[in-house]
């Protein structure tokens, strides 16, 4: 069992990001051009809008949620007076709704997929298996935090400080020997997924223009014509 949990727990995370890195790299010098989400807005624009808003929100206000809950020690959350009790409701709600929210973006966007003929005919095997590590991967997640509101585990003292030692290349495997196997199906298949996302359409997420956030106005003026 050490074995295992030592090669699930330290080993596997570093193999797959490695790969997520390694494949990235790999991907934008040899094919930059392929480097998009090879939307199919062209082929069914009114069955995407509902689908692909409420999918985004969800998934990155989960990411931001993770990020804040697991990568910050609870002694800073502590110092501002939000206590580990606190904490944990509100990552439950918090998680819920927005954990909600992507799974019923990513339900009606397999749906649109799989309905719209002329969606299916340009979708790969690649795009169905991208679509199901989503899927479980968000199910996953979304099942330990409705299993959270009957029965309490200690993310914040197990699985928190482990994350942050795989980040800071500090890990200890031991931390996760006692963690439920539902907590641990879905570290397992989101490190799955992270791996496995640099040869998917994925790939458009780290070309998000944030810049546009930031760019001067463009201001248009009105040109009278001269007869």
């Amino acid at each position: 069992m050490n074995i295992l949990n030592t090669l699930a727990f330290l080993v596997f995370p570093y193999l797959a990001l490695t790969t997520f890195v390694v494949g990235l790299l790999y991907r934008y010098l040899t094919n930059p051009y392929n480097w998009n989400s090879k939307s199919s807005e062209l082929l069914d624009k009114e069955g995407l809008k509902i689908g692909i808003t409420i999918f985004h929100w969800g998934v990155i206000l989960t990411l931001l949620g993770h990020g804040g809950g697991l990568l910050i020690p609870q002694k800073v959350y502590d110092f501002v007076g939000i206590n580990s009790q606190v904490h944990t409701r509100l990552a439950l709600v918090v998680g819920f709704i927005v954990g909600g929210a992507a799974l019923l973006g990513l339900v009606l966007l397999t749906w649109r997929r799989i309905t719209k003929d002329r969606v299916l005919a340009t979708t790969t095997l690649n795009d169905f298996v991208t679509l199901g590590l989503l899927l479980f991967v968000i199910t996953a997640g979304l099942a330990n935090v409705v299993y959270g509101f009957f029965e309490h585990f200690d993310v914040l003292h197990s699985i928190a400080p482990w994350i942050r030692g795989i980040v800071t290349m500090t890990p200890d495997p031991t931390l996760m020997v006692q963690v439920p196997l539902r907590y641990k199906v879905h570290i397992l298949s989101a490190f799955a997924l992270i791996g496995f996302s640099p040869f998917s359409r994925l790939v458009h997420i780290w070309s998000a223009p944030f810049t546009y956030l930031f760019r001067r106005w463009i201001v248009f003026r009105r040109r009278e014509a001269i007869f």
